[in-house]
């Protein structure tokens, strides 16, 4: 963790790290290293930390782009005003900044442009000359998993990992990323390995936690996944993240069948009825009650309350990723209106649109929506018309492996229930030789088998999963 005395001792007008700031005074610079420590850790207000060193120091230029820059990640449009504000406050210092700030002002502009690739590659540049940049390396790393950037997540941070040690602060944030990075290119040893080396640093690091969540989940460690959360849950803090961490541990739940944990879990930490709500929250939310949907549980009234919080953004046409999660509630609400609301916008939308989420829109996002209709609708066989196509083009929605995958159980689900059988098998095969200790894959593989009439793989399937459960 940062110390007050590797504060004083840096340069006078750089960061902790030497990256330089051409704000003269210390105690601005050191506001901006708290806000980006909150942002990093997923603990406290960082914009609120920012907001106050901004009110004492409103010419304080990596200020305002570090809230602009920040705000980036929440892909709402409720953000945008707030946003253009920062870029106009950053606009009348540009003639005394200097070029890592004029960086991060560029890659701020293309992004409210809707050029996130191009937002990228400007903070990419501001990293390759400052490599101890860590809020662009935040905001890169965090802006390609949005954008479903697989080997970037693991490569950018690769391209300046050799540079850092434990001696420079922020050396854990930087094993987390990498770690995250190296897990979605499947590198499972090595991304536990310094996952967990992040967390002998800082046992508080949530995005440390989170590569591990997602190993164990892609390997199938359900049980030791169950017990490695249960036992870091007090170190999330409070925050949408953590959240999401508690949306991996129901996965876990899920996959063993234990129904009644997943619903505690839901009702417990992510029900947002209470709660000011977020996007973040409410996607995982969306995602975990679908999932539920798909192996048969009554969800109750709880999408009701989800799909009312969902219904204002519903044409939006920000961000794909966020428009499918909006569908999920309405279609499984019934609500109409809102379901043409969000096609009819996206429609409008990619006929003239040009930037970063049109094509996410048009290849995945659209038809994942319409296939959504299909399944609420009973027309399975509509319903893997559309996903089959798609299936491995899934990561152009962007978010994780994880996350993507409920494209493909919904295609599975849809596959069984239109008694494409061969299909549906040769698609549960897949999922059991990815992960072959989930019971959720071998019962799908069990129901293929007997619809199509062999009722002795059906029971060997069956056993399969019964022995992971009891396990």
């Amino acid at each position: 963790m940062t110390s007050d005395l590797a504060l004083k001792s840096a340069l006078p007008f750089s960061d902790i790290r030497g990256v330089p700031v051409s704000y003269r005074d210390r105690g601005a610079i050191e506001g901006l290293e708290r806000a980006i420590l909150m942002s990093l850790s997923f603990r406290g207000d960082a914009i609120a930390e920012i907001d106050a060193v901004l009110a004492e120091h409103p010419d304080f230029m990596m200020g305002w782009l570090f809230k602009a820059g920040w705000l980036t990640q929440a892909m709402e449009t409720r953000v945008y005003d707030t946003m253009l504000d920062c870029l106009a406050q950053s606009e009348r210092l540009l003639a005394g900044c200097n070029d890592r700030e004029l960086g991060h002002y560029e890659a701020v502009m293309a992004w409210v442009r809707g050029d996130f690739f191009d937002a990228v590659q400007k903070w990419e540049a501001v990293l390759t000359r400052y490599p101890m940049d860590l809020l662009a390396l935040e905001l890169i790393h965090y802006t390609m998993v949005l954008l479903g950037d697989v080997p970037g997540q693991r490569d950018v941070v690769a391209r300046v990992f050799n540079l850092w040690d434990e001696s420079v602060p922020g050396y854990e944030f930087v094993l987390g990323f990498y770690s995250f990075g190296l897990e979605e290119n499947r590198d499972f040893a090595r991304a536990e390995e310094l996952a967990r080396q992040a967390l002998a640093i800082r046992p508080d690091n949530p995005y440390a936690v989170h590569t591990v969540s997602h190993v164990m989940e892609m390997r199938g460690r359900q049980a030791g996944g169950i017990r490695f959360m249960r036992d870091h849950a007090a170190t999330w803090g409070t925050s949408n993240f953590a959240n999401h961490l508690w949306w991996h541990t129901g996965l876990y739940h899920l996959d063993l069948e234990q129904y009644d944990a997943v619903f505690e879990i839901f009702d417990t930490h992510l029900d947002s009825r209470h709660k000011d709500g977020h996007k973040y929250e409410e996607l995982d939310a969306a995602a975990l009650l679908w999932r539920m949907n798909l192996v048969g549980q009554d969800t109750g009234d709880r999408w009701t309350h989800l799909a009312a919080k969902w219904e204002p953004a519903a044409q939006d046409t920000l961000y794909a990723f966020n428009d499918v999660h909006a569908m999920l509630t309405f279609v499984s609400d019934g609500r109409d209106d809102a379901q043409k609301a969000l096609l009819s916008a996206n429609e409008r939308y990619l006929q003239d649109a040009s930037d970063a989420n049109a094509a996410m829109t048009r290849e995945i996002g659209l038809p994942f929506c319409l296939a959504m209709q299909d399944f609420k609708n009973e027309d399975y066989k509509g319903c893997v018309k559309r996903l089959l196509p798609i299936r491995y083009m899934t990561y152009r929605l962007g978010g994780s492996y994880a996350q993507r995958d409920i494209i493909g159980w919904t295609l599975l689900e849809a596959a069984l229930r239109a008694r494409e059988f061969d299909l549906a098998l040769a698609l549960a095969n897949e999922r059991t030789g990815i992960k072959p200790t989930s019971a959720q894959n071998w019962r799908a593989v069990a129901r293929a088998f007997e619809g199509l009439g062999d009722k002795g793989q059906a029971d060997r399937a069956t056993a399969k999963a019964q022995s992971l459960i009891a396990a």
